[in-house]
């Protein structure tokens, strides 16, 4: 299993897509943000631009590990404790913490990505992908994250961008 060096989130798309020295080696669902793109600190928006992996939370935790303030609670997620929780914004599983890399547009002041908190995270099954619908983070499923997490190394480049995927990007992977 490759490592990745580049995550491609397209917003048009709603995928995510990972390279290996410009190879397209994997393609995910995700949701983004149901605000939209934007960079402002309490926005709810997905910000744009190039990013890093500043940190990598809940490496051997089980799938559906419940996440709050990026430890674990020692729960793990159900549809029972969803009940008790209606509303809650579920962080599950793993977390890719993001961190700006471009001053003034998603780094520094009232659009740093990593003060905003935004991650790359599993969410219940039951939430719908493709269609955005996230607080301004970039949603998995858990199945996919787990498969994802090993492949990315701290400092990964992360790009965001509204640009819809390339035809070859749509073609099955080998």
């Amino acid at each position: 299993m490759r490592a990745l060096d580049l995550l491609h989130i397209s917003l048009a798309d709603q995928c995510l897509y990972g390279f290996s020295d410009g190879q397209l080696l994997l393609r995910l669902p995700v949701s983004t943000g149901l605000n939209g793109p934007g960079e402002l600190n309490g926005s709810g928006c997905t910000p744009r631009g190039l990013h890093q992996v500043r940190a990598k939370i809940g490496a051997g935790l089980p799938r559906g590990a419940v996440l709050r303030g990026r430890r674990w609670t020692g729960e793990v997620w159900s549809p029972a404790l969803a009940a008790q929780f209606p509303g809650r914004d579920w962080i599950l599983t793993r977390i890719l913490w993001l961190s700006g890399c471009e001053p003034g547009r998603n780094r520094l002041g009232a659009v740093d990505t990593f003060r905003r908190y935004i991650y790359l995270h599993g969410t219940p099954d039951t939430e719908p992908m493709g269609v955005p619908g996230s607080h301004g983070c970039v949603r998995l499923r858990n199945a996919d994250l787990l498969e994802l997490f090993p492949r990315v190394p701290n400092h990964c480049a992360v790009r965001i961008d509204e640009a819809p995927c390339p035809r070859w990007a749509a073609a099955p992977l080998n």
